[in-house]
């Protein structure tokens, strides 16, 4: 094969990363490396690609943050409200999305890499809209267990102060955390604590 066919090959290899393809390494980027990790170059060559397969996406790298904070709204809120939407008792719902959750942010370091870039515009909004979304959800679920408007969303908060703090001390403290069958057993107390009624 000559030289300009190989060129032409990869290039034709190159453009058919689509900009989910570029959403999803900018996001394990992030993952690694906070939201300065976001650079066309060093994606591209994560990639295999020439930074115009990126720009053949996205405008700018603002507009790659975007799309990354809308992969991220997708994988992380989008898809887990489907999956935990096919149990029809609310209650084992409640139980399942917040061990699921719990454990993914404590494995995951994304949110809280985001979570640490919150003073930047796109992040702030994303972060707003995400956890509103989520805050509100869990609020039906308690709203849907017989608790009254306000205490659904007091109790929506708790369970979300539960696993930011979870996640942080997963990743800065993990010695801390109970592990095993005894994390099981500290995320139903902390569930039951949540569910307790006065």
């Amino acid at each position: 094969m000559k030289r300009g066919e190989q060129d032409k090959d990869r290039e034709t290899a190159r453009t058919r990363l689509s900009a989910q393809d570029w959403a999803d390494a900018a996001l394990a980027a992030v993952g690694e490396g906070g939201l300065a990790a976001i650079a066309v170059e060093p994606l591209a060559t994560r990639l295999g690609a020439t930074k115009g397969s990126c720009y053949w996406h996205f405008a700018n790298r603002a507009a790659l943050i975007e799309a990354t904070l809308t992969r991220w709204e997708q994988i992380a809120t989008d898809a887990v409200i489907v999956t935990a939407e096919a149990d029809p008792d609310p209650e084992h719902r409640l139980r399942t999305l917040f061990a699921r959750v719990v454990i993914a942010a404590s494995e995951n370091p994304v949110e809280l890499a985001l979570l640490s870039s919150a003073a930047h515009p796109q992040v702030a909004a994303a972060l707003h809209r995400v956890t509103e979304r989520r805050m509100e959800y869990v609020a039906v679920l308690f709203a849907e267990l017989g608790f009254p408007r306000e205490e659904a969303r007091r109790r929506s908060l708790l369970a979300y102060s539960a696993y930011l703090g979870h996640a942080q001390l997963a990743h800065s403290v993990p010695q801390l955390l109970p592990e095993g069958a005894e994390r099981g057993r500290y995320l139903e107390s902390t569930m039951a604590a949540l569910l307790q009624r006065s």
